[in-house]
């Protein structure tokens, strides 16, 4: 059994896009199983219906609006070309005002994943008897939920897919089944793991980071940057340890693990949704599973 992972990474999992396009399209994989975590979860139900192009539309035409209702923040450019984060102090005052427990809204993006992944889609899916399994973070009871499209109902399924990409606290706070959720990432990031205790004999696992750890954030400025710096400390540690389970996982099940890293740093800040830069990173995804393939085929 063959299974396909992508991990979180916002707006980077368009570099991702092109990677999973160049694995389908170009080597022919076909996958009996897609699991993925916040931005990984809004690709594998398209990728799983062989609907690449279809997702990168949607990938390479979002921007800030598309995802947020209530966006929390600006940014701006340093003179070294990166982005700075600031803070929306009106747009924030005004979601706390609204009773909300968050910076930001992110209604726009349910509406989003609705209005592209229709229930013609859903049944389509269910019928390819294709397990597709989107990865949540349940914070009232501390644990992690793999929610498969086989046991949901179209409803069900789409707000988890949600859910699995609310980067709180500057994205919305679900509440469903009487319980608080979040982000995936924020459990786990990488589910090689539960691929293989699902049955997967050998898995391709995209990472939207790099292999080798870079220094690439500059210092706070405020609380914002320093909230998203430590987010991405602690998902980074979530990360490597996620990577390393599921490494041993698979020397345990003799189960084969193929890695697909961002060769470079595509952004110090993945809740910036340029779809200028997100266009271009898909490219590059692609371009980069075709050479780390071609360099497979020559050390063989």
């Amino acid at each position: 059994m063959r299974a396909l992972v992508i991990s979180g990474g916002g707006s980077k999992g368009a570099f991702g896009g092109g990677v999973a396009q160049y694995l389908i399209e170009e080597l022919g994989h076909s996958y009996d199983m897609f699991i993925g975590t916040s931005t990984g979860s809004l690709l594998i139900s398209h990728l799983a219906l062989g609907k690449v192009q279809k997702i990168k539309e949607v990938y390479t035409s979002v921007n800030q609006s598309s995802i947020f209702s209530n966006c929390p923040f600006t940014t701006k450019k340093t003179k070294n070309g990166l982005e700075e984060i600031g803070i929306n102090h009106f747009n924030v005052i005004f979601n706390f005002l609204r009773g909300k427990k968050t910076f930001g809204d992110s209604s726009n993006l349910r509406q989003l994943i609705r209005d592209n992944f229709t229930i013609q889609e859903f049944n389509q899916l269910k019928e390819s008897h294709k397990d597709v399994v989107i990865t949540v973070s349940n914070l009232s009871l501390n644990s992690v939920e793999y929610k498969s499209l086989i046991e949901c109902s179209y409803d069900d399924f789409c707000d988890w897919i949600w859910i699995s990409c609310n980067y709180v606290p500057f994205m919305s706070l679900a509440q469903k089944n009487g319980c608080e959720y979040a982000d995936g990432g924020f459990g786990s990031m990488v589910p090689i793991k539960e691929a293989i205790d699902r049955g997967a004999t050998e898995v391709d696992v995209i990472v939207l980071e790099t292999e080798v750890t870079y220094f690439n954030r500059l210092p706070s400025k405020n609380v914002f940057s320093l909230i998203t710096n430590l987010h991405a400390f602690m998902v980074d540690r979530i990360e490597k340890q996620n990577i390393t389970i599921g490494k041993f996982a698979a020397a345990h099940e003799n189960a084969i693990i193929n890695l697909y890293y961002t060769p470079t740093v595509l952004t110090t800040n993945s809740l910036i949704f340029n779809k200028e830069k997100m266009k271009d990173w898909w490219q590059k995804g692609f371009a980069y599973a075709s050479q780390k393939n071609q360099e497979t085929s020559e050390v063989k």
